[in-house]
């Protein structure tokens, strides 16, 4: 059989991407803010249901360059359940994040242990948007109008996605997106930050393209974070058909739902309330003192199968060894329990249904110890 791997990128069919990139050779406008380009930055203020759109090559310079936007300054709360980027973001743009554990239901970070963490240093709250899971965003506005800081989200796990039917995008002063490969919706790399401030865009603007104001005046120390026109063509045409896999990507996790459920000593994510989820992944917690198996013999077993999950998130990112020790795993105790104990199954639109089966019976076959 073949390998089933963690997640498959979405692409259109090829005559389709060929015919969106044709003109591209009569006007061999390749890149700088280009037509493409700003008809997907449209499509999407429009899909998202948010006000502005800045498009970036990927999305961690978004995030970073959200981050100088905003003009952050000293501490930064933030979880370390997320991926690396988050973390890098805050570090390269000289902050120092805290870190605040996570909620043991949906991941997200913990609004109730936030404001133990405020000091005159604190400028923002970056919380993180988890497998598609949607941060208690109303918490945290309060919180942010209480102490005066700024929130951007990571929600690069969260295209598509509403909460009492708005837009994920429009909530906190930014939102960074990932458009990379891996992602419901991709532009094969690239990134968007949404924002309601309009004069935060003007700045964005500058910011991915050297920091430049026009001919003769370079008014920030920027980056080049400029998505081109081949990610723009290949985000129009998979915005074409994203509601098509988002369903089909349901119709996966329902199936793992109808197996993996009620099962004593495994923790399926939550179905929020409000929330129009994009499916993204499919977290699965397994209870090694329950079950007496954990989450890395579930990952081994599974890849004697040619059968590959993922640890995610793990490591923690208050435990790189980039941070050189700085911080105490131990002072965020529930994000350390679940990175330890939980694995990411393959999910994508294309996954077969009897391909889900077959993972199932393999993980289920294992843990009741079955030959």
């Amino acid at each position: 059989m073949n390998k089933i791997l963690v997640t498959r990128s979405s692409m259109p069919e090829y005559d389709e991407y060929i015919e969106e990139i044709k003109d591209l050779w009569d006007t061999h406008w390749l890149t700088n803010m280009g037509p493409k380009h700003q008809k997907l930055q449209k499509e999407l203020i429009q899909y998202l249901d948010v006000r502005n759109v800045e498009l970036f090559t990927n999305g961690h310079l978004a995030l970073e360059l959200a981050i100088q936007a905003l003009n952050l300054s000293g501490e930064v709360i933030t979880t370390p359940f997320t991926f690396v980027s988050t973390t890098n973001a805050i570090i390269r743009n000289g902050l120092k994040p805290v870190f605040c554990d996570i909620d043991l239901n949906d991941y997200t970070i913990d609004t109730k242990k936030i404001e133990s963490l405020i000091t005159e240093k604190t400028s923002a709250i970056i919380p993180v948007h988890v497998y598609g899971n949607v941060c208690h965003v109303e918490e945290i506005e309060k919180i942010a109008q209480k102490y005066n800081l700024k929130v951007i989200y990571d929600a690069a796990h969260t295209f598509g996605v509403k909460y009492k039917s708005k837009g994920i995008g429009s909530f906190g002063d930014a939102s960074m997106f990932s458009f990379h490969a891996t992602k419901v919706f991709n532009t094969i790399e690239g990134g968007a930050v949404t924002f309601n401030d309009s004069s935060i865009g003007s700045k964005l603007v500058k910011l991915r393209n050297f920091g430049i104001k026009n001919e003769t005046s370079i008014e920030y120390v920027g980056s080049n974070a400029k998505m081109n026109e081949f990610q723009a063509a290949m985000g129009l045409c998979n915005l074409r058909h994203v509601n098509e896999e988002i369903n089909k990507r349901k119709q996966v996790v329902e199936r793992y739902y109808e197996h993996l459920s009620n099962i004593k000593g495994i923790k399926l994510n939550p179905i929020q309330k409000d929330v129009q989820s994009n499916y993204a992944y499919f977290p699965v917690v397994f209870d090694k003192d329950i079950l007496g198996v954990g989450r890395d013999e579930v990952c081994d077993e599974l890849k004697k199968y040619d059968i590959f999950s993922r640890k995610y998130f793990y490591p923690l990112t208050n435990q790189i060894e980039s941070l050189n020790g700085q911080y105490d795993i131990n002072d965020t105790p529930v994000a350390l329990k679940i990175s330890n104990s939980v694995l990411t199954l393959p999910l994508y639109a294309d996954l077969k249904l009897e391909e889900v089966d077959r993972i199932c019976q393999i993980i289920l076959k294992f843990i009741n110890k079955e030959d």
